[in-house]
């Protein structure tokens, strides 16, 4: 039997009185329900979810804050990510507004944005990514990641696949907010079922961008 029954209605509720009471003091108060309502489920669900996507990680929820200009301590979304390759599998969070998923690549290194583009550029891989990014697309997933304003110039403004040519990352994510099934076992199912509609854009970007 799995140990991951949902996520809890007061995980959301935990991350909305956070958005206006980001401190140490608040957080340590409420340390129990972050426990309970966020981080073990996250850690129960990614465990539950490893043997089909792999092992899965939860983020920290402590900010860096060293070099931004908000010094607010936490994170105000519980993120959780199992790794295909470099900056590259599958993705959730849960914040206030309830829960997302995701997958893609999110990285951007130059070498990694060469494999890309040439990839894009070959007919075959190319036009494979097209279908898949256009079965995401008509799935509901929006299509994102770091994008230039035009095709770079050594493929043409003309390029068939111009539009994807543009992207230095792809990600392809979908909010669900709080459906009735997210504190119910059925959750499992349903972000399973989801994960699987985002196999074949991780295992594209998996195989050629790496």
């Amino acid at each position: 039997m799995s140990d991951f029954e949902g996520f809890p209605a007061d995980g959301p509720a935990f991350y909305a009185e956070l958005e206006q009471n980001n401190t140490r003091e608040w957080w340590l108060d409420h340390k129990d329900v972050y426990e309970k309502a966020i981080r073990g489920p996250m850690l129960a669900l990614l465990d539950e979810l490893s043997d089909d996507f792999g092992e899965g990680k939860a983020f920290r929820p402590n900010r860096d804050v060293r070099f931004s200009k908000d010094k607010s301590p936490y994170k105000t979304s519980q993120g959780g990510f199992a790794s295909t390759a470099e900056g590259t599998g599958y993705y959730l969070h849960l914040d206030s507004t309830g829960l997302m998923v995701g997958g893609g690549c999110h990285t951007s290194t130059p070498d990694q944005v060469a494999r890309l583009r040439a990839a894009i550029n070959a007919p075959a891989s190319g036009e494979e990514l097209e279908r898949i990014v256009g079965a995401l697309r008509d799935g509901g997933f929006a299509i994102e990641g770091e994008r230039l304003k035009t095709v770079p110039r050594e493929f043409g403004a003309d390029h068939p696949r111009g539009e994807l040519l543009k992207h230095k990352s792809i990600t392809a994510g979908k909010a669900l907010g709080t459906p009735e099934w997210l504190d119910t076992p059925e959750a499992l199912d349903r972000i399973r079922g989801y994960w699987n509609e985002l196999r074949p854009l991780v295992a594209w970007l998996s195989e050629h961008v790496r």
